[in-house]
């Protein structure tokens, strides 16, 4: 594994390998045991989004690891000035033993990678989120012990966050099905990498348009924001269209009397989710966002060790 761009290239090995290893980094942070693999390494990181988890964890993960995180924003760059990627690349790979980048088009993400000649990490474009459902999947195991045999449930928006569960979850043996509304449907390649997944795993996917049908007897259930990042929606337009998608007690009386919940955030209560289930005891939306920490680092050490 050179890059972590798109987690559809990632094997269920590999990934398995990276939970294994977060979960043991994890461990040694709380236990004093971490030591400094990253001892005199710099990763570049670009921003062209603004971020809290993705900046602060990567962040702190390189200091924890020993290493040194160098920020970059759009502000700071000459790509906003039309310099091309190609060249932006090329030489970060002077400066730096790594790339995690932030930003609009999965293109430039790639771009990185093809041009560059250190490790390229996608800390989210509009398409994909691999190092959040990385951290998703640790969180979901470490509540259920496994993740074969699992059902999770998406509803809301078929964005960048559903199309990347799409492609890790039945990877992974995990069940999955997603409610979306009309028009806001997950992309048609990440369905179809899924179904692709499932024929080989025997896992089940499901893409639905009620929301009660998918958590149906889920262990876990997950939103994410209807307006995300860079979407030109009018809240008040939104909450109309996606009338009976927001997560609340009655809808997550139909999951499993011991599913957790899951949300990426930040989230908007009173809109995809009710402030009774983000705060209450099936709520594992925090420990969700510690272990973005764990899990990014996880791909840090074994890209740039």
């Amino acid at each position: 594994m050179k890059h972590f761009i798109d987690i559809g290239d990632v094997s269920a090995a590999e990934i398995g390998g990276l939970l294994d290893d977060a979960i043991a980094l994890k461990k040694k942070r709380k236990d004093g045991t971490e030591g400094k693999p990253l001892a005199g390494k710099t990763l570049a990181m670009i921003f062209t989004k603004s971020s809290t988890r993705t900046r602060a964890s990567f962040e702190a993960g390189m200091y924890q690891l020993g290493g040194y995180p160098m920020v970059m924003n759009a502000s700071d760059l000459q790509l906003g000035r039309g310099e091309p990627i190609s060249d932006t690349a090329r030489v970060l790979s002077r400066y730096a033993d790594g790339i995690m980048i932030r930003t609009f088009a999965q293109k430039d993400v790639e771009d990185l990678a093809m041009y560059g000649s250190i490790p390229v990490i996608n800390g989210l474009t509009d398409d994909t989120h691999p190092c959040q459902i990385l951290a998703d999947l640790m969180t979901l195991r470490e509540c259920k012990g496994r993740l074969a045999g699992l059902k999770l449930a998406y509803v809301g928006d078929g964005n960048n966050v559903a199309n990347t569960l799409l492609q890790a979850c039945p990877k992974m043996g995990v069940d999955i099905s997603v409610a979306t509304p009309a028009g806001y449907a997950c992309g048609k390649k990440y369905v179809d990498q899924a179904l692709e997944a499932a024929r080989a795993t025997g896992s089940v996917v499901e893409i639905l348009g009620d929301p009660r049908e998918a958590v149906a007897g889920a262990d876990a259930v997950y939103t994410d924001t209807w307006v995300s990042m860079g979407a030109d929606r009018d809240k008040a337009d939104i909450a109309g269209r996606f009338k009976g998608f927001q997560v609340d007690s009655e809808l997550m009386s139909l999951a499993k009397p011991d599913a957790i919940f899951l949300h990426c955030l930040p989230a908007y209560r009173g809109m995809e989710v009710s402030d009774g289930v983000i705060e209450g005891p099936a709520s594992r939306v925090f420990d969700e966002a510690e272990n973005r920490l764990h899990a990014q680092k996880a791909i840090l050490v074994k890209l740039m060790s």
